[in-house]
Order: C-alpha cells, then structure tokens, then sequence
C-alpha cells in the first residue's frame, strides 16, 4: 500500500508541476539530484548523511553538522531536503560538503541513492520516516538516527491501523526524542533505544544569538526621532520606556516575525492607535502583492520598506527615525532582527501551525503567538512559564498590550523569563554526538 500511495503521489506531483511553481521546482530537484550525486560524490570518502525535510528541520540539524565538522573531519556531509523552501534557502550552505533534494522514496530510487553515496551513517531530523529508505539502510547494516524527534498519541504509529507502518520505527539504531513522552510513547510498541536528549534547535538558535548581525536599518530607524544623528549612526539599543522628553530614550518597539494576514489584521489594528511605539513587520510570504496589502492596511502612518532604506538610508527625504514601521522585504534577517524588540508576535498560530518562538525567546522578550500551537513543545512550555502568551483574538492581543503600556515591569519580567528558558534547554547536540559511535 505504501509503495502504491508514493506513485500515486508521484503522479500528482509531476501534474501539479505544471500549474505551481514551488512543485515544479521540487519536482525538477528530485529529478536533478542523481546527477548532483554522480558529479559530486567522491567514491574515496566516507559520508555522513543529513535528511532534513525543509528549513526547520535543517536549523535543527545545523548544530549537529557543524560540531561533527570540527570534531571529525575525516567525514564528509551530505545534506538533503524534501521542500523547496529548505533546499532555495540553504543550497549553498558551506556545512555540507554536497546538498540535493532527496528523490522520492521509490525502492528503485532508495536503492540507486544508497548505492551511489554509501553513507556510513545517517541523521533523519524529527519527522522523517521514509520507509524504503530506512529498510534499505537497515538492510546495509548502516547506522541510522533520529534526532530532535517528538512524539504524540495521535501519530499512526500509536494506532491499531497504523501497525504496519510503524515497522519503520524498528529501522532506526537509536532515537534522540525532546521528551519523556516521547520515550514513554515508544517503549509501549517496543521501541527502547531512546535517549530523551532535547532539542537541538536551542542549539541553533543559541548560535544565531552568538552570531547576530548588526543591522544600521533597523538602529537608525527605532532611535529617538529627536537624535540629530540617529539616521547616520549605529546607535545602542535601549529597553527604556519612552521618557516623554523631546531627548528621550529609543521608543518601545514591537517585532511581528513570519506574519500571515490573519495575524496583522490583529496587532496592525492595535498599533494604528498607538503611534508610541515602533512597528517592525518581517511577513512570511515576501510578495509584492502581499507587501502592498499591509501598505494599505497602514494608510496614515508613516511606512518604509528595508530594502529602500537600505539603498537611500542617507537621502531618505525624512530621517529614518520618523518613521512608524519598518516592513522587512526581504530574508535573512529576522532572527537578527528581534534583538531590537521589546515585545515580539510569532506568526502563524492563525493559520497551520506557528512559526519558531524559540528565535524570539532567546533574545530574552516576551513572545505572543495564535491558538493553533498545540503541537509544537516549546510553545506549550512557554506559555507554562510565562514567557509565551497565547492570543485568541484582537481583544486578547489588545488586552495584554495594553497591559505591558501600563505596567512595564511584567513586559521585562516575562522576557527574563522566555531567556531562562532557552538557557535551560541548549545542551542537545554534544548529549547526541557524544553518544553515537564514530
């Protein structure tokens, strides 16, 4: 039935390449990717393989490539992805030694894969059971992990249907799930070569913090309009309340990662009426059409793309600091760019699922995200600490906006908190590396 499905699927996949462009450029990757494998691979050297199914799973995987890098060099790394939102943003990633997207997993494309890599080892990050692929490297006899993977009642494999599936499970040499549920979930189907080692995203998102960039942009843009230099200098971040003094300290600033329309319906509204604070808004989907909708949805308040003030930051024809929001137009940068917030909104929780809180709380703010985050653990533990804050609505975002107005201590208060948090759970990727056998 498995086999069946993925030809089905298969099938789909070359037609609605036709009609999307996102398809046709995974469809053309899946297709490519041998010739990738035949030109580069070197048949002398010993290959580590990383699956990571798109760019979350592949920043959950970053921490483990980099460290095996440093600390085993006679290894080489090849990296693979499934969507083309991972293998776009990262194809020239300098941690791996080849990247291509993994072709689908047909028997005759797990064997050929296999054949021409011979992997020594393989690291499948959090969700990735591809069944041929994981028989065939049991059969081979070669080392396969799962790590930073998370486990729910839900998932077939918990199921009555879902016990010939869950076969795949027994193909894995060792499981590094992020918690005790987890663990306890696999050992009811005999499953217990599990170690509860986190997750290596705090890694990651330590690293980020660690390597932040400084952003001119964004410094001019949130210094005290009064500053006569603030739109030619690099100005020092301030967490201080607006004193009210025409000299004052920076104004409070707001940071909305990752945003979807459900999302900026709700705090643009609130922000329309509160011109004391700084807007930033980096939207998931980087589209003129979409940049022009929160354009107009702002009609009153002063708005400037990054990318234009990048290019003209010296000729704008008003300083940079008299604007009210700063739309980020461009990839790269958010993670960097939270540093600059006093409180942060992480999209998302409107539609599908949330974005990365983690890439907020590290900074040491409050984070605020929408309903749909039950299936994401930092999440849960975050608003159980009280570094995380679930909305349901605009009355709830205004409420607790409203809230950190009046009452500033809570806003620094919740934000020590969601930097404690992060601190306590980094640690994953040595705890890994450490335990596999090299």
């Amino acid at each position: 039935m498995y086999n069946l499905a993925i030809y089905i699927y298969l099938l789909g996949v070359a037609v609605a390449s036709l009609f999307n462009e996102k398809v046709r450029k995974m469809w053309r990757g899946e297709r490519d990717a041998f010739r990738v494998l035949r030109e580069q691979v070197d048949p002398e050297a010993k290959y580590v393989w990383f699956h990571a199914a798109s760019l979350g799973e592949f920043e959950q995987g970053r921490p483990l490539m980099e460290q095996l890098r440093r600390e085993h060099p006679e290894y080489k790394i090849l990296l693979t992805f499934f969507s083309p939102s991972g293998y776009e943003v990262r194809k020239n990633y300098e941690g791996a030694d080849i990247i291509c997207y993994l072709p689908l997993d047909t028997i005759t494309n797990a064997r050929r894969f296999l054949r021409t890599v011979r992997p020594v080892m393989a690291f499948f990050i959090k969700y990735e059971f591809w069944y041929n692929y994981l028989h065939i490297l049991k059969h081979r006899n070669i080392p396969v992990y799962s790590v930073s993977s998370i486990f729910r009642p839900d998932q077939v494999f918990f199921k009555w249907y879902g016990r010939q599936y869950r076969r795949v499970l027994n193909c894995f040499t060792h499981f590094y799930v992020q918690n005790e549920v987890s663990k306890e979930l696999l050992g009811k189907i005999g499953i217990t070569a599990v170690t509860v080692a986190g997750d290596t995203r705090f890694d990651r998102v330590q690293q980020i913090k660690e390597q932040a960039k400084q952003l001119p942009v964004v410094e001019s843009f949130i210094a005290p309009p009064s500053s006569p230099e603030g739109d030619t200098n690099v100005l020092q971040q301030s967490n201080e309340a607006p004193s009210g003094d025409e000299g004052g300290a920076s104004p409070l600033v707001f940071v909305a990662g990752s945003s979807w329309p459900p999302d900026e319906e709700i705090f643009i509204r609130y922000f329309k009426e509160h011109p004391e604070w700084k807007l930033i808004i980096a939207p998931h989907v980087i589209g003129e059409d979409h940049l022009q909708q929160i354009e107009k949805m702002l009609e009153g308040r002063k708005v400037v793309r990054y990318t234009k003030a990048e290019k003209s930051l010296s000729s704008l024809l008003s300083p940079l600091s008299s604007f009210d929001i700063l739309i980020i137009d461009c990839f790269g940068l958010l993670s960097s760019i939270y540093n600059y917030a006093d409180v942060t909104y992480v999209g998302g929780g409107f539609g599908v699922s949330i974005h990365n809180t983690v890439e907020a709380a590290v900074w040491g703010v409050p984070v605020i995200f929408g309903p749909n985050n039950q299936k994401f653990q930092e999440a849960q533990e975050l608003k159980a600490c009280g570094g995380g804050i679930e909305i349901k609505g605009y009355e709830d975002f205004a409420r607790q906006m409203d809230e950190f107005i009046k009452n500033p201590d809570e806003m620094k208060s919740r934000g020590k908190i969601a930097d404690e948090y992060v601190r306590s759970k980094t640690g994953a990727t040595p705890k890994i590396l450490s335990d596999v056998k090299f």
